[in-house]
């Protein structure tokens, strides 16, 4: 059965079969070519975009921008300091005027809410760039790197997240894991794991039971064992500053090592973060931190430098994925 995505909007991996998550690593990997090979296709020519961004992002906007370019859109950029949504306009008003204006909208920002408001109200294809508790754009690039560089289907790979199991990366995992039939563990401390969301992990445990995927969550380093892909994210962001001492003391057990690719047993295991990434002392803030005695790396340099790290082809690859969202709904 052919797939169609026209007019729908991209909210959430839960949101698609398999076999439309397929369809869009499978049709990012022809786009990818395509580029390579010089061949511009601009199927996306005389359509209007606009990316809304409440957070900053270099890789998000630029992998959007690139990819209307690449394909003959026209893109317009509203931060939270250029858009008057939800200050003196509403949610609503706003999302029913750019759907006039626009063929489709990326939003990239803080509650899901804000993004599902948005495609219910503009009458256009919606984009998630990214929110508190997804994002599953992230989890398309980071499939289509695993497909590049692991020799097995996804449904046979196994994917570790270290550290803050509680974070928008973890959940957006456990829905591609769920979905695409892969195995997914939550690695990290009991008292975070306390804190996950019930209601998903219900969720995606009742997709995995329909589609044979495993989902844990555990403390142990045995669970290390098998793994294909060690994935982490940062412990904390510019304005969580107050958070860092804690965070520091309780994640850095599972701080990404070579001693913990070793205890994979898989001389081929790959390193994969969705960036930025603190791995050594080049940033502002990883400085301040370790002058006040912190050291908030998630991960060794000597990992992120390593043969295991493909963290550049997976950035890469944000930008054919998202390129593939935007051809699928609105081309």
């Amino acid at each position: 059965m052919a797939v169609n995505l026209k007019g729908r909007s991209f909210l959430t991996l839960m949101d698609f079969t398999p076999e439309e998550i397929r369809y869009m690593l499978d049709l990012a990997r022809d786009l990818k070519a395509k580029k390579r090979a010089g061949i511009r296709t601009e199927v996306l020519k005389g359509k209007n975009i606009v990316l809304l961004f409440e957070k900053t992002s270099t890789r998000t906007r630029c992998s959007f921008e690139v990819a209307c370019h690449d394909e003959g859109a026209n893109v317009t950029f509203l931060d939270s300091k250029s858009s008057q949504m939800g200050k003196k306009e509403s949610l609503e008003d706003s999302a029913k005027v750019l759907g006039r204006f626009f063929d489709g909208i990326e939003y990239r920002g803080y509650e899901q809410s804000v993004v599902e408001d948005l495609a219910r109200f503009s009458g256009v294809p919606v984009w998630n760039g990214l929110t508190d508790v997804d994002h599953p754009t992230q989890i398309l690039a980071d499939m289509l790197t695993i497909e590049e560089h692991v020799n097995k289907p996804l449904s046979k790979v196994k994917v570790v997240f270290c550290g803050d199991i509680r974070n928008n990366m973890s959940y957006a995992w456990m829905y591609g894991c769920a979905k695409m039939g892969m195995h997914y563990v939550a690695y990290g401390p009991d008292t975070l794991a306390a804190e996950l969301d019930s209601e998903i992990l219900e969720k995606v445990n009742a997709v995995a039971e329909e589609t044979g995927a495993v989902i844990e969550v555990s403390s142990d380093p045995k669970c290390l064992e098998g793994a294909d892909v060690i994935y982490t994210d940062i412990w904390a962001s510019m304005g969580e500053e107050a958070e860092i001492p804690e965070r520091v003391k309780l994640l850095t057990p599972y701080k990404v090592t070579m001693e913990m690719l070793e205890q994979t047993g898989n001389p081929d295991v790959i390193f994969l973060h969705c960036l930025p990434s603190f791995h050594d002392f080049e940033t502002d803030m990883a400085r301040e931190q370790k002058e006040l005695g912190y050291d908030i790396r998630e991960v060794t340099d000597e990992v992120f430098r390593s043969r295991h790290s493909k963290v550049f082809d997976e950035a890469e690859n944000r930008m054919h994925t998202i390129k593939a969202v935007i051809v699928a709904t609105i081309g």
